[in-house]
């Protein structure tokens, strides 16, 4: 079926970006280590993160135009992140450097066995954006935006403003912030993990959670991750579950899999292909993104991405 949105036409960008980046420190551990134990890493790397920053990464990867909007500190942290956007192509003109904050971090714990990991995490409150200095003008500069609710009223501010413009919104959620419930009745594009829609509305089944969603808040596109299985998603009263793919070679991270997710079923709905193919596109580049350690490292190109499905 096709995605019942229209895409706005004569925008500067394909996908405004607003949110989380992040530096993480990745540790590759034999298994996860009991406490107070101690344990030998077998590999360990520095990469850049964050949600929608690797979602903007993926999708410039994939052909489209994109622009992020987020802060980062003053330290090297903040250096390393910045010009991994650069080098990536992704416009900078909205991202900020925030003098004598630190960057958003995370020490991540890989256990080697399955590539499943275990994230510690910490942003500095002086990255948080409010309705007051959130960049408002820049809100409908895209076809789609997307963004992490993490600062929420911020986040409320530019929906309002992209859906006074037409401009398609979606939405990374995975936790329940306050204010979230006045800003969900303005998304289109709603996807979480398959733990969330029960904590949002309170029942365990999938699909049922999922309707719930849709009728309370109106969202057109109501989805779920579900890891190495596939996803499920909901348009117009009809489910489409598909099928994960197999990680080539093995699965040696997932840090970022959902990120990826998002960057394929946002790439098909940008090329008006159908639900079901955009949904296919996302799971496919979720497992090519495990191929390596880090978010960003190993998502594919558009060449590789067709030739994967």
């Amino acid at each position: 079926m096709q995605f019942p949105l229209k895409l706005p036409e004569n925008r500067e960008f394909d996908v405004v970006g607003f949110g989380t980046n992040a530096v993480d420190f990745l540790i590759v551990v034999p298994e996860y280590p009991e406490f107070n134990s101690k344990i030998a890493l077998t590999d360990y790397i520095q990469a850049a993160g964050g949600e929608v920053a690797t979602t903007v990464v993926g999708l410039s990867r994939l052909g489209a135009k994109t622009c992020y909007i987020g802060r980062f500190g003053s330290d090297s942290a903040g250096e390393f992140g910045l010009q991994t956007l650069i080098n990536e192509g992704v416009n900078i003109e909205f991202a900020e450097k925030i003098e004598g904050a630190r960057t958003q971090i995370a020490f991540i714990v890989i256990d080697e066995r399955s590539g499943e990991r275990t994230v510690i995490w910490h942003r500095d409150k002086q990255l948080s954006y409010t309705e007051t200095d959130v960049p408002i003008d820049s809100a409908a500069l895209g076809k789609i935006l997307h963004f992490t609710p993490h600062d929420t009223r911020a986040c409320l501010a530019m929906a309002r403003e992209a859906k006074r413009n037409s401009t398609i919104i979606s939405i990374d959620i995975d936790n329940i912030f306050d204010g979230v419930e006045e800003l969900l009745p303005l998304v289109d594009v709603f996807i979480s993990s398959a733990e969330f829609p029960e904590k949002l509305v309170g029942i365990a089944d999938k699909k049922e959670s999922l309707q719930a969603i849709k009728q309370r808040f109106g969202c057109t596109i109501v989805g779920m991750t579900l890891g190495e299985t596939g996803s499920l998603m909901l348009c117009e009263e009809r489910f489409i579950e598909t099928c994960g793919f197999e990680v080539p070679n093995g699965c040696k991270d997932t840090t970022g899999a959902g990120d990826a997710f998002r960057v394929g079923f946002l790439h098909g709905l940008l090329k008006n292909e159908s639900v079901e193919t955009s949904a296919k596109m996302a799971n496919a580049v979720a497992a090519l993104k495990c191929r390596e350690l880090g978010a960003r490292t190993a998502l594919p190109n558009v060449a590789e991405l067709m030739k994967f499905i």
